[in-house]
């Protein structure tokens, strides 16, 4: 068995005496698409935070590319990207000269040009950033992640406000991204976007792991049975569902 490049162990994470992730447990391997998912307020961008290194976790372990987030963070600044969901980018620069900033911290950085061309960034080199609608945001906060020639990515919410055709393109860009070896970790409400590019997915609920495997999986677990005509939507719903009502009863 190879090392996996991401290793959560029963990670715990408290915020003074509120404990905000209980056991979370998933493994991504070289190469995959791994997607994140759980409604809001389960404990997916703490889950992130302890991946990256800007959390330290109470309990449990992550491992990343067999580091220790934490305590590593400078190595694995140079091979992790992360795109946040919510980023606050330098107003008064032009979107190249945020990209030819960011890439000058790294080691063996991304040809600027070729990268803007394959985010759809290549009309807006000029633009301000504080003119940017917050799709051309989100396409140039993707692109800071990618500029360092990272070998793992982290892309949260990756097409929040992108139209259907920038959607698309995002989409072929993740494609590009992992026929190139690298792992990415995508954290999505969107199950089409699931359905389209996610290997395997793990979903949190509460501060837990309460489900990981295949798209297909989820739907056979949330049918009870074999039946995987019915939309990853629905199956989604039911697990969480179906989790969270028995969560419930054992809190009674």
């Amino acid at each position: 068995m190879t090392t996996p490049t991401v290793d959560v162990q029963q990670l715990r994470k408290a915020f003074g005496p509120t404990e905000v992730l209980h056991d979370v447990t998933f493994t991504v391997h070289e190469g995959e698409v791994f997607g994140i998912l759980g409604p809001n307020g389960a404990g997916k961008t703490t889950t992130i935070e302890c991946i990256v290194g800007a959390q330290r976790p109470t309990g449990g372990s992550v491992r990343v590319l067999s580091r220790t987030p934490h305590l590593d963070r400078g190595a694995l600044r140079q091979l992790v990207g992360y795109q946040l969901q919510a980023s606050v980018l330098p107003n008064a620069l032009r979107v190249r000269e945020v990209l030819e900033v960011f890439a000058r911290l790294y080691r063996t950085p991304r040809d600027v040009s070729e990268l803007m061309e394959e985010t759809g960034l290549t009309s807006l080199a000029r633009r301000f950033v504080g003119t940017l609608s917050g799709g051309q945001r989100q396409r140039l906060s993707t692109a800071l992640a990618l500029v360092g020639s990272p070998r793992v990515v982290v892309l949260d919410e990756l097409t929040t406000g992108l139209d259907p055709q920038a959607r698309l393109a995002m989409w072929e860009l993740v494609e590009r991204v992992r026929a190139g070896g690298i792992t990415v970790l995508l954290v999505t409400h969107a199950l089409d976007e699931v359905e389209r590019l996610c290997d395997r997915v793990t979903v949190v609920l509460d501060g837990r792991t309460i489900f990981t495997g295949t798209p297909q999986e989820m739907r056979r677990l949330a049918a009870s049975g074999s039946d995987e005509r019915g939309s990853l939507q629905d199956a989604y719903v039911q697990l969480i569902e179906r989790r969270g009502a028995v969560a419930e009863m054992g809190r009674k």
